[in-house]
């Protein structure tokens, strides 16, 4: 991901009023990708994400890629290979927030360590994995 490509997503989202950024990953294990389960008693709980996370102040958002990954699951990411796009939505704290999502690929695809999940699975693009319609739209491009 190049220096250029960061800093213009960065500098519109905050000139969009956006206050929080988030990363998400799809992390592919041939023509499955990986869903994590938000807690139960969590904002959003229940429902199945991809492994992401907030950006800290500062941050790069490759960088706050690799970071989240990496404490969500235990994988380490090896490439970011595309862009997906980005949603935006208000947080669990009334923030206006902006997810940037990206295919990456992993160094390994297990074992997947969660630490802020209550569940993980592998599931095939088409299945039926209740994740948001944002989520939808990010994994349509992926497979597009």
């Amino acid at each position: 991901m190049d220096d250029q490509m960061i800093d213009k997503f960065t500098a519109q989202a905050q000139r969009d009023g956006i206050v929080q950024l988030v990363v998400g990953a799809v992390i592919a294990d041939g023509e499955k990708i990986l869903f994590l389960k938000r807690p139960a008693d969590d904002f959003m709980g229940g429902i199945w994400e991809l492994p992401s996370g907030k950006v800290d102040q500062g941050e790069r958002l490759d960088l706050a890629l690799a970071r989240e990954v990496k404490e969500e699951t235990g994988l380490d990411v090896a490439e970011i290979s595309a862009y997906l796009g980005h949603f935006d939505y208000t947080s669990g704290s009334g923030k206006p927030s902006r997810q940037f999502n990206f295919a990456v690929k992993a160094t390994t695809i297990s074992p997947v360590l969660l630490t802020e999940h209550d569940d993980f699975q592998w599931a095939a693009v088409d299945e039926e994995v209740p994740v948001t319609d944002a989520v939808k739209l990010v994994l349509a491009e992926y497979i597009a």
